[in-house]
């Protein structure tokens, strides 16, 4: 049992320490105030760790949900919309019911799913190329804060690579705590439910919305649940698309973006780590949901701490977070040959940030490499 509820502590705070700074640069570049970042990330967390505990309970697997990471990322490329935040938040419950719908209405989740995953893949890294560079920008604006953090990452990864990036934070927060004043966790306080009236314009909801659920499917969904067929785990498919959609919905409305299947941190509770007997594993995802909730708790306080940071080192620990994702999504987007040449335009005309009608370039990244692999494949007389 002791095994299981390390797994399961370990699970939820390299989770949340890997990417909290992730979600809220990403929800801050939209328009949130400090206030509703913390509402967004404090609404995330209870409701990873409501439907991780619910879901691992029901079927008695180690099912681990968590926010979408590259969804926030998509967030910080594509900036304030027209109208501010509730916009954003108008493209969050577009996402949801996207989810939704992939969930209960099998041919759209099979049309999502045939998607060409080298698209899909070349989207994401192109989402992640501006992010994956801020370490470098880094080190070159603000060498003596940034440097230390890099280095402290570098050693750390060269001996642990789950701590890595905590291990970064660390070093952050005592960097920015030493450069500037930071409040104390009782000035702050607990975090509280902000409601945020959405607004729904066209525009974000083709150039956010699809996005976001495209990325969220394919960069964690769907290494979610290889990572849990791997270690012998069957789930229902279209359930957990429901959950985390519905759950989505929910959160939207108090500014948090979208909720998925874990991906890489979901190997540290459904692996031989957690315990040798699969049967069992489930109780450390329960603990991680448990964990996870308690862990919004510092919602407030994260807020404050990311508020007070130079965004360009917070931007650092994400890029530096994010890496191995990009490296892994740019290795499979050209892994085919016969699909190299639509890969690497759909991650230039994602990467390059350029807007077409006020739609995102992460959409028209996906079009273009859609429509050039297209023709390749139209029969030549």
């Amino acid at each position: 049992m002791i095994q299981l509820v390390s797994a399961g502590v370990l699970t939820a705070v390299v989770a949340f320490a890997t990417a909290f700074a992730i979600v809220l640069a990403g929800l801050d570049a939209v328009g949130a105030s400090q206030v509703e970042s913390a509402s967004g990330l404090f609404a995330l967390s209870i409701a990873t760790g409501f439907i991780t505990i619910l879901l691992s309970i029901r079927w008695r697997m180690p099912v681990m949900v968590a926010w979408s990471t590259p969804g926030a990322v998509l967030l910080i490329n594509t900036g304030l919309q027209d109208g501010g935040f509730p916009v954003a938040v108008g493209a969050f419950l577009g996402a949801g019911v996207l989810t939704v719908i992939a969930g209960l209405w099998r041919p759209f989740g099979r049309a999502v799913a045939s998607i060409p995953a080298s698209l899909a893949a070349a989207m994401l890294a192109g989402i992640l190329l501006d992010i994956c560079i801020a370490p470098i920008r880094a080190v070159g604006e603000l060498p003596t804060l940034a440097l230390p953090i890099v280095l402290a990452w570098a050693v750390t990864f060269r001996f642990s690579r789950r701590y890595a990036v905590p291990v970064a934070v660390a070093v952050t927060a005592v960097i920015v705590a030493t450069a500037t004043p930071l409040p104390s966790a009782a000035t702050v306080g607990l975090p509280s439910l902000v409601f945020v009236a959405p607004v729904f314009t066209l525009d974000a909801l083709i150039g956010i919305s699809l996005p976001l659920f495209i990325v969220s499917l394919a960069s964690q969904g769907i290494p979610g649940l290889a990572v849990l067929n791997v270690n012998g785990y069957r789930p229902n498919v279209g359930a957990i698309f429901t959950a985390t959609g519905l759950g989505s919905l929910v959160v939207a409305f108090f500014g948090a973006v979208t909720l998925s299947l874990a991906a890489i941190t979901a190997a540290l509770s459904a692996g031989p780590e957690a315990h040798a007997d699969p049967a069992r594993r489930w109780v450390a995802a329960v603990v991680a949901g448990i964990t996870y909730a308690f862990l919004g708790f510092a919602a407030a306080y994260a807020a404050a701490f990311v508020a007070e940071s130079p965004p360009l080192l917070i931007q650092a620990v994400a890029g530096l977070a994010l890496l191995g994702t990009f490296g892994g999504a740019l290795t499979s987007s050209m892994a085919d040959e016969k699909e190299r040449l639509p890969a690497i335009i759909t991650f230039i005309t994602t990467a390059s940030g350029v807007s077409f009608f006020g739609v995102s370039s992460a959409f028209w990244g996906l079009v273009a490499g859609g429509a050039l692999m297209l023709l390749l494949r139209v029969n030549r007389p």
